[in-house]
């Protein structure tokens, strides 16, 4: 029953589903390990009601080597 409700509030308040859109090789190395940096395009849609409100592109940067999540500093 509380998967079935959960299941519901998902799709009245807008569950978020996300696509690999690419993968490419990414400068620099990993600051733990060493290894090579490996950057990912993932597109999230966010849905309403089953209608899309949403496209958001981002990037995410990770290590091939120890598959840490890297994360770039701004400015």
């Amino acid at each position: 029953m509380a998967a079935a409700t959960m299941g519901a509030v998902r799709v009245l308040c807008g569950a978020e589903k996300e696509r690999v859109v690419g993968a490419h090789k990414a400068p620099g190395a990993c600051p733990r390990c060493g290894g090579a940096v490996v950057a990912v395009d993932v597109e999230s849609e966010r849905r309403v009601l089953g209608l899309p409100l949403c496209l958001k592109s981002k990037r995410k940067y990770s290590c091939t080597r120890c598959l840490r999540r890297l994360v770039t500093l701004c400015g």
